[in-house]
Parts: structure tokens; C-alpha cells; sequence
């Protein structure tokens, strides 16, 4: 049991101590850009989708 009370204060003390936290504004910077990306992707996945099911409709029924 002591293991487990030693590697929760040594956790926190790492937490607190040695990792660097961002600051709100970096953080509001990252979450826009993650924003950005995620929307290109999915415009991307989307124009792809839309490629592909006329290529298989012609390819399938075609006119």
C-alpha cells in the first residue's frame, strides 16, 4: 500500500512541478487550429465520397 501512496505524491509533484501547462491563450490557438483541420478534413472526406458514388453509379447504372 505504501507503493501506491508513493507513486500518487510523486504523480501530483510531477504534475504540478515539472509539466508546462499552456497558457489560455495558446491553448484557444491549438483548439482553433485543430478546428480548421477537422473541417478541411471532413470537406475533403466529403468531396471524396461524392466522387466516388457517381464513378460507382455510372459505373453501375449507367445512363
Amino acid at each position: 500500500m505504501k507503493k501506491v501512496f508513493t507513486y500518487i505524491k510523486e504523480s501530483y509533484d510531477e504534475l504540478v512541478h515539472k509539466v508546462s501547462w499552456p497558457t489560455y491563450s495558446e491553448l484557444t490557438s491549438s483548439a482553433v487550429a485543430v478546428l480548421y483541420a477537422s473541417l478541411i478534413i471532413a470537406v475533403v472526406v466529403f468531396l471524396l465520397d461524392l466522387c466516388f458514388q457517381n464513378l460507382m453509379e455510372n459505373l453501375i447504372y449507367p445512363h
